[in-house]
């Protein structure tokens, strides 16, 4: 096993001894790919019932509200559309980032479906390549067992039902898992290339980008044993590849505003922005202080939760890339303002977050795990049947 570390024992979990070719690890998550299917149909059912008894089509639930509305715009008749609303605010569609309107539109041009039917079919596919790059990190480092587990509670997020929606997190974290793939298995390029197409997807790529550049810095800077010429610029390649596709998208909208933070402004005209978490925080209160103090104590709970979940992996030895993956997803979700509603999918692509829990659950013999692994996907599939009946995920 290669397992590059720095002196101070932080563990960039670079194995080349057990890298699967991605060929092999499809075929492999085969058991896995399984159980993501029977969980994400299970959550299209409950919704499909759902909607049966409010009276609201489960297809449009998932094609056509909210930012499954912006993509499919964006599709047919490019960037350019902006909403003025009361209050100051303006949306425009700059601040949706460019990957999957663009796939969208090519394959609403090959096959007879329009942009928002295009959108479920790219987030079907897409989502079974997230599923099949989280099952190889989670064979990778933890067994088999373990690999199936992760992708299943993935799955089964009590927000999971985003996976199967006209949205980029799908697509988004199939390029990450596989990025941060390709990173633990020595495949620098990949990565960066990889890491480059989720900057293009979500603005969160940057966290895509940091498990990059820090592992690499990391490996490329500790003392003792260090990477070979190649290696070294194989990693270089890997880390300036990795940003290309973000700054290309960020830069792109700062020459069409005229400003060389476009695309802050254009999120600020949606409300949203970065405070360190005081808007949030703030909410959080209001709700402690007021008749919603039960909200108030979930959201804390859940907040709690998945610090939890980072500081354990943390202590387990999740391996480098992983942590600053999903500690940056988690840093910039719980640091934004805007709608607070939309924090828990901001953090769906966080994966590696579930790897506690998914050894746990690896452990149980089967004929426990199954029956718990099953409750639990019975009860997000009827959360996001409510979620998406209600409020939804805008």
């Amino acid at each position: 096993m290669t397992d590059l570390a720095s002196p101070s024992g932080i563990r960039t979990g670079i194995r080349t001894d057990r890298a699967v070719p991605a060929s092999g690890a499809l075929r492999r998550a085969a058991p896995a790919l399984l159980a993501y299917a029977a969980v994400r149909a299970l959550g299209i059912a409950v919704l499909a019932l759902w909607g049966l008894a409010t009276g609201k089509d489960a297809h449009h639930l998932l094609s056509g509200r909210w930012d499954s509305v912006w993509y499919a715009r964006i599709a047919e008749d490019g960037y350019g559309y902006t909403l003025a609303l009361t209050g100051g605010k303006v949306h425009s569609d700059l601040a949706f980032f460019p990957l999957l309107p663009w796939l969208e539109r090519l394959l609403s041009a090959l096959l007879p479906v329009s942009a928002a039917d295009a959108g479920l079919l790219v987030s079907a596919v897409s989502s079974l390549f997230a599923a099949a790059g989280i099952f190889a990190i989670g064979e990778l480092l933890h067994g088999r067992r373990a690999g199936v587990a992760l992708v299943v509670l993935w799955a089964a997020l009590p927000v999971g039902v985003v996976q199967s929606m006209a949205y980029s997190e799908s697509l988004f974290t199939a390029l990450a898992a596989w990025s941060v793939y390709a990173v633990l298995t020595g495949r620098w390029p990949a990565a960066g290339a990889l890491a480059a197409l989720a900057g293009l997807t979500r603005p969160v790529g940057v966290a895509v980008v940091a498990a990059v550049w820090i592992t690499a810095a990391v490996a490329l800077l500790r003392r003792g044993r260090r990477p070979g010429r190649a290696e070294r610029r194989r990693m270089l390649l890997g880390a300036a590849l990795a940003p290309l596709g973000w700054l290309a998208y960020v830069v792109w909208v700062g020459v069409r505003t005229g400003s060389p933070g476009g695309y802050l402004d254009v999120q600020g005209g949606w409300g949203n922005g970065f405070d360190g978490g005081l808007a949030f925080g703030a909410f959080i209160g209001e709700r402690l202080a007021g008749p919603a103090f039960f909200a108030g104590l979930a959201l804390l709970a859940g907040v709690a939760l998945v610090v939890w979940l980072y500081v354990t992996g943390a202590r387990r030895g999740q391996p480098l890339p992983l942590l600053v993956y999903s500690g940056t997803v988690l840093l910039l979700a719980l640091t934004a303002k805007g709608y607070f509603g939309s924090k828990p999918r901001l953090m769906l692509p966080a994966f590696p977050l579930l790897l506690p829990l998914a050894t746990a659950l690896a452990r149980l013999r089967t004929s426990r795990a199954v029956p718990v692994a099953g409750a639990v996907a019975l009860v997000a599939a009827c959360y996001g049947a409510f979620w998406l009946n209600g409020s939804g995920p805008p």
